[in-house]
């Protein structure tokens, strides 16, 4: 996997804007995964980052990279922590949670709609995504908006100039490991 890779997909949790992203990833051989995903987290757990396999489908490798600190903020959210409860998460303990998400995403076919929470995604937007099925959103983005769109708007404004910003350095010669240090 490319440092090129990881941060088209993952600029904005790389440098702090946001919990956490997902992205898939094709790999020769389990050894070659696993190796690869240890130097990462060898890497960029000292800058308070973390990567680890979600769910394996069709010989992809779907990925979270994200920041257990401010996952452990957001999930401390009223609407977050009763969401997740009502899907008999564990909540108090991130690890326990993000282990729950797994199982869930193996489990079921369907994509686990509360993984929106795992992402930063605003828990009024999450909750809005379920309640209404997927409809009736004020604007869509990196998600679908049920809350605030312009405040939304400006995040998702924020991302892509971040993503843009971050595969310049990359491309010339700067490291994920020195990205994340701005953080």
């Amino acid at each position: 996997m490319s440092e090129e890779l990881l941060v088209q997909h993952c600029s904005p949790t790389i440098i702090g804007l946001k919990t956490g992203n997902l992205f898939s990833c094709r790999f020769d051989s389990n050894e070659q995964k696993y190796r690869t995903l240890r130097n990462l987290n060898q890497s960029l757990s000292k800058k308070g980052l973390r990567i680890i396999p979600l769910r394996q489908h069709k010989g992809n490798t779907l990925l979270y990279l994200y920041r257990p600190s401010r996952l452990k903020k957001d999930l401390q959210n009223d609407m977050a922590d009763k969401l997740l409860k009502n899907y008999g998460y564990s909540c108090g303990n991130v690890n326990l949670c993000v282990a729950q998400l797994i199982r869930r995403l193996r489990d079921s076919e369907d994509f686990p709609h509360e993984i929106g929470l795992f992402l930063g995604y605003p828990p009024e937007d999450v909750c809005g995504f379920i309640e209404n099925k997927a409809q009736c959103c004020k604007c869509v983005g990196c998600w679908k908006v049920y809350g605030n769109p312009e405040k939304a708007q400006a995040t998702f404004e924020k991302y892509r100039h971040c993503t843009e910003l971050c595969c310049s350095l990359v491309a010339k010669g700067c490291s994920v490991e020195r990205l994340a240090a701005c953080y």
